[in-house]
């Protein structure tokens, strides 16, 4: 499974430094921005950044489903389902590789941003006096009646349920490009069937989540929840997937 999870790297790694290049380019226009006291700088390389970190997931999350449509749908991916490896491990290193890139860019940004605003605060003479504000704005906010609090627990759940969420986003567009690939292959509108069909499965899951995590009062736990509800809901798209390869998909 390691070898083939680096094999999944080796063909989205330039997409990824391609990322990290642009970040960099940012991170230093902010740098010169706050020491070089130019306010437009620093906006502009706010503004690059936190796209960065918002279509960071997006954009890795679409290359591993291109690359499973590359892999299923051209003549030089074919020799990947000649080794001797299952089609559920192929699907697993994907999904694994998919998975562990965007937690790690999520954590590689979140830490950039807290590092970013705490250059900013300490450079202002403000750290201490903006965190007091932060605190005070937090005490008086309130979810489902009770106050919203910043500690590892309530950061954990946030991080879970994200990173779960786009698992199963992934899984299910895994299960509608194979269903188009393996079931719907040569048929018209193939594409715009499995799409709907992507789309469907995401509002039934959008449909069970109200329904069980509604009922929940605490914030926190209808986070860890949602994630595995997901995380459920994840392995059968996965499991599905899988079948469908193994049965039905002709390389």
């Amino acid at each position: 499974m390691f070898r083939l999870m680096k094999y999944e790297l080796r063909k989205t790694w330039f997409t990824k430094v391609i990322l990290l290049i642009i970040t960099a380019v940012a991170e230093i226009g902010y740098l010169i921005g706050l020491y070089g006291d130019k306010e437009d700088t620093i906006a502009i390389s706010i503004v690059f950044l936190v796209m960065l970190a918002m279509g960071g997931a997006l954009v890795m999350g679409l290359e591993s489903i291109i690359t499973l449509h590359r892999d299923m749908n051209t003549r030089q991916s074919y020799m990947l389902f000649m080794t001797p490896n299952s089609c559920y491990r192929i699907l697993g290193a994907k999904v694994l590789e998919c998975g562990a890139s965007i937690l790690l860019a999520g954590a590689f940004f979140f830490a950039l941003g807290a590092l970013d605003l705490t250059l900013l605060f300490a450079k202002t003479g403000q750290l201490g006096k903006i965190w007091e504000m932060i605190q005070q704005a937090l005490s008086s906010m309130r979810l489902n009646g009770r106050p919203v609090q910043i500690d590892m627990r309530s950061v954990g759940a946030v991080v879970f349920m994200m990173v779960t969420s786009w698992i199963f986003t992934i899984t299910t567009a895994y299960l509608a490009d194979v269903i188009s690939a393996a079931l719907l292959n040569g048929r018209k509108y193939n594409g715009l069937l499995s799409f709907l069909f992507f789309l469907m499965l995401n509002w039934i899951f959008g449909k069970i989540l109200r329904l069980i995590t509604n009922p929940v009062p605490d914030m926190v736990a209808m986070m860890f929840l949602y994630g595995g509800i997901a995380l459920v809901f994840s392995a059968v798209m996965y499991v599905a997937t899988a079948m469908i390869m193994e049965k039905k998909l002709s390389v």
